[in-house]
């Protein structure tokens, strides 16, 4: 969809995590996020739990990332077992990964719930468009949001 971007923005040491549980809001994603040009590694989880699995693992071997120098996570809250804002709550307790950013992304608006999210140190909240056309061009621009921001190197001491 954006050929000049493609394959020159993208850092391919930063893995994106997505925590979604809606199977075809996760396929969504992903297919229009690699339509846009983005070539990063992927890993999605289906829930809450699975996620916080994995990033006790790698706080509990001290290595930040195995996959890169950095992570970012799209966020959703409404997932079975741990929902989003306790993951979010888990991520921003560990030291190791204080500094991984976060974007909520759901179909959940309710003010409160935003505010929040960015009390407990979530980076940027999106609400999920309900028409499909509206959500698709939501991840294009968010697919080149991704490619040009830069993220910090989880495994360097500060």
């Amino acid at each position: 969809m954006f050929p000049k971007y493609m394959g020159k923005i993208t850092k391919n040491e930063t893995t994106l995590l997505i925590a979604e549980d809606d199977d075809g809001h996760a396929e969504l994603i992903i297919d229009n996020l690699r339509e846009a040009g983005f070539n990063n590694e992927i890993i999605r989880f289906q829930d809450g739990q699975e996620l916080i699995n994995f990033i006790t693992a790698i706080s509990e071997t001290g290595r930040a990332s195995a996959h890169g120098n950095s992570y970012l996570l799209l966020l959703d809250i409404r997932m079975p077992k741990v929902d989003g804002v306790e993951v979010l709550r888990r991520i921003k307790s560990l030291p190791e990964l204080q500094k991984m950013p976060v974007i909520m992304l759901t179909t959940t608006d309710d003010p409160k719930e935003i505010d929040k999210c960015y009390e407990l140190g979530c980076n940027f909240y999106i609400t999920k468009p309900v028409d499909y056309d509206r959500f698709s061009e939501m991840l294009d621009r968010l697919a080149l949001f991704l490619m040009v921001i830069q993220l910090p190197d989880l495994k360097r001491k500060v």
